[in-house]
């Protein structure tokens, strides 16, 4: 019996596959290709269609770093004062909930919400509200930084 190889199989490696010209077959019907097909360095017929919709070629916008201080609210040290007792985290001294930022993993002390607890807390830093909160539930915020920072508006 004699075997022969399959004409397709015969062409494969070889640029355009059997069918003539580059551009036909190519599975995007008469449409030259897809996407950005055509649009190399000698592409001159579409440079200036790249050259006006600029958003082709190149980095667009920012991608955040994550740069910041780790922050966190009093009214989520609040919520979350259980766990922190169970976990040694906090201290509970005669109704009063004694927390060290630094232990938790955080620097900054931000006063969004309500505080109704009281609280003695360490930080590095905190905003003035932060501190106005905490010493209208009858606490006080200790600072290791002298830095008190201004509030921020929140977006």
């Amino acid at each position: 019996m004699d075997y022969k190889r399959k004409k397709k199989v015969k062409q494969r490696g070889t640029k355009t596959h059997g069918w003539g010209a580059m551009k036909k077959h190519r599975g995007a019907g008469s449409r030259g290709g897809r996407g950005m097909a055509g649009t190399g360095k000698r592409g001159d017929a579409n440079k200036p269609r790249i050259w006006k919709d600029k958003k082709y070629f190149g980095k667009h916008g920012f991608t955040s770093k994550g740069y910041g201080v780790p922050s966190i609210n009093v009214s989520d040290i609040e919520k979350d004062i259980d766990e922190f007792i169970k976990k040694g985290l906090a201290k509970d001294e005669k109704g009063v909930f004694v927390v060290n930022l630094a232990d938790l993993g955080y620097e900054k002390l931000l006063g969004k919400n309500k505080v109704t607890k009281k609280f003695k807390i360490t930080a590095l830093k905190a905003t003035k509200k932060a501190i106005e909160k905490v010493k209208n539930s009858n606490g006080e915020v200790i600072i290791l930084s002298e830095k008190v920072e201004k509030e921020q508006t929140e977006g």
